[in-house]
């Protein structure tokens, strides 16, 4: 998460006193607020950034804190500090008073409410109404966004189900995987994402799974594929092979006689699971092994037997 310069963003030096703040807070405030440039993002944009500059620096308290912390503000997400005082009045400005038209409450809640930085530096409410305590619960049925993140689990997690846990915002959170996961595949938790701004309705957390690969099986589909080494004797004269299922199950496979490498068994019912509960199948790669460093009693009855065929 960004470092947000608030000093920068309303154009006063960091030793400026609150007349100083409060005079550049007001001057940007009346350039880009959105009753003087509807349909404008930009100035939305900047409104909002000069609005939350203005609610740390206008405020002693906050500003000591901002300013003692600085750039090493993410050691307040270990630390922890109580919410701040709420905005100052607007006042005059040039000997006149500008008056806003519409609700300022909704003109900053469509903005998104504080940054992320500010909700994670301060924790804050603001009183858009300044001077006027706000009443949070006009605010309760806004949602707010979606958070998302990544969780790698293995081919085996994903055959089985399984939980794991996450640490979220200090939370130690449960998520169930269940039986048959894909790779991206989605995992809502309802409430778990980010809050618009103090007090409101949290939006969702969305988990996208990544499975690893895996050293025995390769995923398509429903179906796995697995490799089987095959000796020569065998791809030549038939018998089994014994395999190990995903599932843990020993089962034998026969081998005909003939058998080229790279020929494809099926092994049907032996795959991933389905979420009807049907399951996909076991595709066996044959790779014929060719022997080596052979014997001379081996090479000279293997070239017998070349012989043999040859007439």
């Amino acid at each position: 998460m960004e470092f947000k310069d608030y000093y920068k963003v309303l154009g006063v030096d960091k030793n400026a006193s609150q007349d100083e703040i409060k005079k550049a807070y007001r001057k940007l405030a009346l350039k880009y607020h959105p009753d003087r440039n509807p349909d404008n993002k930009e100035a939305e944009s900047k409104f909002k950034e000069v609005t939350e500059a203005n609610e740390v620096l206008s405020d002693p308290e906050k500003r000591k804190k901002y300013d003692t912390l600085g750039s090493n503000w993410q050691q307040y997400e270990r630390a922890g500090f109580d919410q701040g005082s709420p905005f100052s009045g607007f006042g005059r400005q040039g000997g006149r008073s500008y008056q806003f038209h519409g609700d300022f409450e909704d003109v900053f809640n469509n903005l998104g409410g504080f940054s992320d930085f500010f909700n994670s530096f301060f924790g804050g409410s603001f009183d858009s109404n300044f001077g006027r305590r706000t009443n949070t619960r006009r605010y309760s049925s806004q949602k707010g966004k979606d958070a998302t993140a990544e969780l790698n689990i293995s081919l085996y997690d994903a055959f089985n189900g399984s939980e794991k846990y996450i640490v979220l915002n200090g939370q130690k959170i449960k998520i169930k995987i269940p039986k048959g996961s894909y790779d991206g595949k989605k995992l809502r938790l309802k409430g778990q994402g980010q809050s618009a701004f103090p007090g409101s309705q949290r939006g969702d957390l969305i988990i996208t799974l990544k499975i690893a690969d895996d050293k025995n099986f390769e995923r398509e589909g429903n179906d796995l594929y697995m490799d089987l080494d095959v000796d020569l004797m065998t791809a030549i004269l038939g018998g089994e092979k014994t395999i190990t299922t995903i599932d843990g199950k020993t089962i034998n496979i026969k081998i005909k006689e003939g058998t080229d490498s790279n020929k494809i068994l099926r092994v049907k019912g032996h795959g991933m699971p389905s979420p009807n509960g049907e399951r996909g199948d076991l595709l066996v790669r044959i790779y014929v092994k060719v022997p080596k460093n052979l014997s001379k009693s081996e090479k000279e009855k293997l070239t017998q037997l070349d012989f043999l065929r040859r007439t």
